[in-house]
């Protein structure tokens, strides 16, 4: 008598804002990373637990996350902040990219796949200037290459008042005389005084933020993504000009199947800032709490969520986590639909608050499975 095969389970799909992401066997997730000149706050730490979550949920249905964070070591704010320290701003991106690391390892974010560092990508940026003006996307003034960016703010649905505010707010000069229309983006900018250059075909100069981050995605994955993570706050100027570039260097859109902009964190409603003087340093909260109660009370809550921190947050993410860890205790085995449960729920919008409700429920296996898919073990 012949046997017929098992048909093998598939794993629910991934749906995201409402949004289904069909996925095969692999998945590519390019991280929005640091600019190392500061020690890393609860604000950061929000984005990259909720992106290392992201990365163990689709293995959890089956898909291999392939994770690229970049380091932005290449920056005005770096090479600023090192000038008031009397630092090389080298010197300065190197120990606080190591004092990230730590602090990543301490919240048991897994290390990316691929951690491209921008100083290590000025030639696939001269090349990306270089083919956006042969594009007509772009053009050359005074040495510096700019994006012709007028219709990019239009496409994520802002108008030109906003635009210009955000551009200004994150360093995007729109005051620069040599630009045709003040919401274009420096491609390639001209070598000032004090700050690094490198040369290149029109002068000596330094990348663009927006085009460090193409050139990095561009090299590590090619003509797209799966998945591109960063800050809600990024999506305009810097996600939206990333997009834009990518698009037309390559001429594939979209350039990402699904944005994974995690919600802001905020103290007393202003968004935290250093010049805000709100920060809440990660050390001496992992100094004085376990990394998992800071870890689940980040992901208890919708991830595209902007959030209050508040102290009192604390007691409830300890109380919760010890009674999934209890639960998690209870029996050697669960029911295949058990887990199955579990999964389901996390695939629909990484719903992390009714997943613990669930698994709190069911103990056994399913606590387990949902203890290492959040990575609180």
């Amino acid at each position: 008598m012949t046997v017929p095969p098992s048909v093998p389970s598939v794993p629910p799909p991934l749906t995201l804002a409402g949004r289904r992401i069909a996925l095969l066997d692999r998945a590519r997730i390019y991280a929005c990373g640091i600019t190392p000149y500061d020690v890393t706050h609860l604000g950061h730490a929000a984005t990259f637990v909720w992106v290392d979550t992201l990365g163990r949920v689709l293995r959890a249905l089956g898909v291999e996350p392939i994770v690229c964070r970049n380091v932005t070591d290449v920056d005005d704010v770096l090479v600023e902040a090192a000038r008031r320290s009397g630092s090389r701003y080298d010197d300065l991106a190197a120990f606080q990219e190591f004092q990230f690391e730590g602090d990543m390892a301490a919240l048991n974010v897994r290390a990316p796949d691929y951690e491209p560092r921008a100083h290590r990508y000025v030639e696939p940026v001269i090349r990306l200037a270089q083919a956006l003006l042969d594009a007509d996307a772009a053009y050359e003034r005074a040495g510096s290459v700019y994006f012709r960016g007028e219709g990019v703010a239009r496409s994520v649905g802002l108008d030109t008042e906003t635009a210009l505010r955000l551009a200004a707010e994150y360093g995007g000069r729109p005051d620069d005389p040599a630009k045709e229309h003040p919401l274009d983006a420096a491609v390639w900018q001209a070598s000032e005084e004090g700050y690094p250059a490198w040369d290149s075909p029109w002068a000596p100069g330094r990348p663009g933020w927006h085009a460090e981050c193409v050139a990095m995605a561009l090299s590590v994955f090619g003509i797209g993504v799966d998945f591109h993570a960063g800050g809600a706050d990024l999506r305009y100027p810097h996600h939206a000009y990333h997009a834009a570039m990518a698009e037309k260097f390559t001429g594939t859109a979209p350039y990402a199947r699904a944005w994974f902009r995690v919600g802001k964190v905020t103290v007393d409603g202003a968004k935290m800032a250093k010049s805000a003087g709100n920060l809440v340093m990660l050390d001496p909260l992992l100094a004085a709490h376990p990394a998992a109660v800071v870890r689940l009370m980040i992901l208890d809550r919708p991830w595209a969520r902007d959030w209050d921190y508040t102290p009192d947050l604390l007691a409830p993410a300890a109380e919760r986590l010890d009674k999934l860890h209890t639960a998690a205790g209870r029996g050697i085995r669960s029911p295949e639909e058990d887990l199955a449960q579990i999964r389901r729920l996390l695939a629909e919008d990484l719903d992390v608050p009714a997943a613990l409700d669930a698994a709190i429920a069911l103990g056994g296996g399913a606590a387990r499975l949902l203890v290492t898919t959040l990575g609180l073990a």
